[in-house]
């Protein structure tokens, strides 16, 4: 494999420094979905712990590093559920955290960030303009800014998933991630291509925030002047190049997903599964949904990110009927 900002090593490490409490979460097939999708299909799910979310892998690497050498105030941007991972890891380490955020993100994420006692600062515009906010603050009052996908640990402590995954299942024909900014999936990805290469890597992002798809199929950095999904957090609009560069390396695919995919994905999640998940969880079964015929047969591994979502509009999405998907153009 070629060389990407990650290393095993250094991945083999974070788990050291992440709290057991995020580690070793579980992975099952998932036998009730299998009919309806047409593959064997195994979860792993990452929202069974303190912020209902993979990001804390991330944010406990950060924050342990910062807490032997380094400043005691930390900032980010978040869509909701990094700032809670770095609320919870900071908190934990007696670090002082201020997260911002669009004041039209997820009111449940924005309650959950104030309850773990981080400063929340709420700008008028989307995620990539509290993204601009928060290096203002960094620089302003001279303090580490954590920058989700950018910064190594994130990504680093997003691979202990991969470890947990290649260790546990004997063999596996594709695992489908997320695709937001990057984390998720360059550092799965990584370790699945270091350690079984001959499974698929596939990144699944919403149609209507496509950025980072179109930007690995077209081999450069695609920016969007907005985005239209439910899946907010995977909403991105302007792609890292340095992510994107990783992601070249150990991404086999990037698709792209209906919205309506994605809420049917959520339903079968509860109905066959008993998991209430963000729509960005969903992403995976969005995919298979999508494309039968592609995987047919073949063992998948859908990693269940996150189940931070606003109960009301989920109702609104799972309870109302819709017809199946068509499959949508990948690019």
């Amino acid at each position: 494999m070629q060389e990407t900002r990650l290393d095993i090593a250094r991945i083999r490490a974070a788990r050291r420094l992440i709290d057991p409490i995020f580690l070793d979460t579980p992975l099952y097939r998932c036998e009730a979905l299998e009919p309806d999708l047409g593959c064997m299909l195994s979860i792993k799910l990452e929202t069974a712990n303190p912020v209902r979310c993979f990001k804390a892998r991330g944010t406990e690497v950060v924050t342990s590093l910062l807490a032997v050498d380094g400043p005691r105030s930390v900032v980010c941007a978040s869509a909701g559920n990094l700032g809670q991972a770095l609320a919870w890891s900071g908190r934990r380490r007696g670090l002082d955290v201020t997260v911002v955020a669009s004041r039209f993100a997820t009111a449940a994420k924005l309650d959950r960030i104030r309850a773990l006692d981080a400063r929340l600062e709420l700008v008028d515009g989307d995620h990539e303009l509290a993204r601009e906010r928060a290096a203002d603050i960094a620089l302003r009052d001279g303090i580490r800014l954590v920058e989700d996908s950018l910064d190594i640990e994130t990504c680093e402590g997003a691979a202990t998933i991969g470890l947990e995954l290649v260790a546990a299942t004997p063999s596996f024909d594709a695992v489908l991630i997320a695709l937001g900014g990057g984390a998720l999936a360059t550092g799965v990805g990584h370790v699945v291509k270091a350690m079984a290469p001959e499974a698929e890597v596939i990144c699944v992002q919403p149609l209507g925030a496509p950025a980072m798809t179109h930007s690995w199929h077209r081999r450069r950095v695609v920016t969007t002047g907005s985005t239209d999904t439910i899946a907010d957090g995977v909403a991105g609009r302007r792609p890292v190049p340095a992510v994107l560069d990783d992601l070249l390396v150990v991404a086999d695919d990037a698709v792209l997903v209906q919205e309506t995919s994605i809420i049917a994905g959520m339903r079968m999640l509860l109905d066959h599964a008993g998991l209430v998940v963000e729509p960005s969880a969903a992403l995976g079964v969005a995919a298979v949904l999508e494309d039968r015929d592609r995987f047919a047969g073949r063992h998948v591994v859908t990693i269940v990110c996150g189940s931070n979502v606003d109960m009301d509009a989920y109702h609104r999405w799972v309870g109302a009927a819709a017809p199946l998907p068509r499959p949508s153009s990948p690019s």
